[in-house]
């Protein structure tokens, strides 16, 4: 008997697989687990054979476990994930970590059936594997980044200064009421972006408020940074929060857009959309061109449309930006860039 853990956060998913596998007469499920922490007490109570797991996970990724496996306790382990379509980048990392095999969930062209077939399949060849002909290297084991190299839900982060208010106000009623989980840092004194954020919320179909510390940014969702506090994205398995924190003035900003935008390219990587907007000074500028190196989308307003062309002037001076767009232009391409696979 081959003896199989199942990682996944999903209840639905840990009973479909387990079904689906358990009509196997040589393949027995010993356990499933909703994240990598619980997983890691049941290898070492149930002994399991072969590892299905699923990359997005609440906590810590499948990626990042899967690296910390192969270092400690390396057992064959199938990634069973959405985001690993074969041939993708996501994939080859998965193997580059140390998966034995790569399978997709069903999607709409591929049936529970279909995949329960395969993935049996590939149990079986996994449970045969020599681990130590697998294993990553040294130089794989440790990730170079902390963001994950795709997520299903993509972020946005928006900078604005001087005339801001007016910019963001044009562009935030044209998201869609499930768009995309997004932060803006608006320059704005303590007191006023609770106002700003109702204000939003009252004219846009999607949900606005004040962010606050441990807030995930989720679709369906625009978080605005409080007032003289800095915040910054961070993540949590394969999601993300917003941290809101004190700290000095950076670029003589609290909060500072510069701030957000290295965040966004430190942890979400290109799974984040940047944005800059009309504003006084550079703040901004730095950042994004970290999220652009990240391998992210970068927009900027032009000057045509802008009341102040100086946080995007300074941006595309410095080589940060993809894109520049009128005022009026850039929710499609925001749309567009959030929604890429």
């Amino acid at each position: 008997m081959i003896r199989v853990l199942i990682v996944d956060d999903s209840a639905v998913v840990r009973q479909t697989l387990e079904r689906e596998l358990s009509k196997d007469p040589l393949i027995q499920v010993v356990g499933t687990a909703p994240d990598p922490y619980v997983a890691r007490e049941l290898i070492v109570q149930l002994k399991p054979n072969v590892l299905t797991l699923d990359i997005e996970m609440p906590r810590m990724d499948g990626i990042t476990f899967l690296r910390k496996l192969m270092q400690h306790h390396p057992i064959p382990v199938v990634i069973v994930s959405s985001l690993a379509k074969r041939g993708s980048e996501l994939a080859v990392e998965a193997m580059q970590a140390g998966a034995v095999e790569v399978l997709c969930k069903p999607g709409e062209a591929y049936s529970v059936g279909d995949m329960s077939i395969e993935l049996r399949q590939k149990i079986k060849a996994a449970a045969r594997i020599r681990m130590d002909l697998v294993r990553p290297s040294a130089s794989t084991v440790a990730p170079t980044t902390r963001a994950l190299t795709a997520t299903t839900n993509k972020i946005v982060l928006i900078g604005a200064s001087t005339g801001g208010t007016s910019a963001v106000e044009a562009i935030l009623p044209h998201w869609p009421s499930n768009g995309p989980g997004t932060v803006i840092v608006q320059h704005m004194p303590a007191g006023f972006t609770k106002a700003f954020a109702d204000r939003l919320n009252s004219i846009c179909g999607i949900s606005v408020r004040e962010a606050q510390d441990g807030d995930s940014v989720t679709p369906g969702l625009v978080l605005i940074a409080p007032g003289n506090k800095h915040t910054v994205i961070k993540r949590s398995g394969a999601r993300y929060l917003v941290e809101v924190k004190d700290g000095p003035l950076v670029g003589h900003h609290r909060p500072s857009v510069d701030v957000l935008f290295r965040s966004g390219a430190e942890y979400a990587g290109k799974n984040a959309v940047g944005v800059i907007l009309t504003g006084m000074g550079s703040d901004g500028a730095k950042g994004l061109l970290q999220m652009k190196q990240a391998g992210c989308v970068t927009i900027a307003q032009n000057e045509a449309t802008c009341a102040v062309y100086g946080m995007p002037k300074s941006a595309v001076e410095m080589g940060a930006v993809s894109s520049i767009l009128a005022i009026q232009e850039i929710p499609n391409l925001v749309m567009r860039a959030a929604q890429r696979e």
